[in-house]
């Protein structure tokens, strides 16, 4: 296949509808584009150009892996050595702790001058642009996908989630529908994970919303059939843009009628 260029990139982006100032939260696959002459440098690079310095870009920067061990997170260690995760997994530090399985797009941008990263020590999020502060800002512990979370920052701006080489399953906006929704079974849990409080490395426990996302790639396809969703491809990869606001309020209801 022929090397795609970041005016290929650039070019699938607009025929989507971003645009200057758009505010939009990405989630990527580079190996399904296919070869990327640059590789997530030149995709990032496209982003920022089309969106420009008044517009915002948003990708996940998930640390799931500090999680307790008991999660399933550390699947590769047997159960009796849990206790050496938990006493020695490094504390969370948005400057340094790398992601877990965001993608190579992902865990460049985190590190891209003038991003800016929430303080969530397992659900994080990095952002770039006009709105990156306030994005970023105030990430509780408790609050990893509702209202006043930077997915429900990014509802409140009216922002776009594009998708590129990657489904419904790995988008982190439908969350949002999780916590808004009322659903049997719906329940809060307990999780832990290492930060750093005064100074010093503690295991701290929080209460949040218990979410899989299971559902997500039906929803997906739901919304697709009654909802306008931009699509284009790019290399071998399949891109879409849609309104994370009516994705949000469409997933709400279809979780009110179909999940049990």
């Amino acid at each position: 296949m022929k090397p795609i260029i970041k005016e290929d990139i650039r070019t699938a982006f607009r025929t989507l509808g971003l645009e200057k100032g758009s505010t939009v939260m990405v989630h990527t696959s580079l190996s399904k584009i296919g070869y990327v002459c640059g590789g997530a440098q030149t995709v990032i690079e496209a982003l920022m150009e089309t969106v420009g310095t008044g517009g915002t870009v948003m990708m996940p920067a998930q640390s799931w892996k500090n999680l307790d061990p008991d999660d399933g997170v550390h699947w590769e260690v047997e159960e009796e050595y849990r206790q050496i995760i938990r006493d020695h997994w490094p504390a969370y530090d948005k400057r340094l702790t790398p992601t877990n399985t965001m993608g190579a797009v992902a865990e460049m941008f985190r590190l891209w001058p003038g991003t800016m990263r929430s303080d969530h020590p397992s659900r994080s999020v990095a952002a770039w642009g006009k709105h990156a502060e306030y994005l970023t800002s105030g990430h509780d512990l408790c609050n990893i996908f509702g209202d006043g979370s930077p997915i429900g920052k990014l509802y409140e701006l009216n922002g776009d989630v594009l998708l590129i080489g990657v489904g419904y399953d790995k988008n982190t906006s439908l969350h949002l529908a999780d916590v808004r929704a009322d659903y049997p079974g719906k329940r809060n849990c307990t999780e832990y994970s290492a930060i750093f409080e005064d100074g010093k490395r503690i295991w701290k426990e929080y209460e949040t919303l218990f979410v899989d996302g299971e559902d997500f790639t039906e929803i997906g396809a739901a919304f697709e059939q009654s909802r306008t969703v931009n699509r284009t491809t790019l290399g071998n990869a399949e891109l879409r843009l849609m309104n994370q606001r009516r994705l949000v309020d469409f997933a709400v209801d279809w979780i009110h009628q179909n999940r049990h």
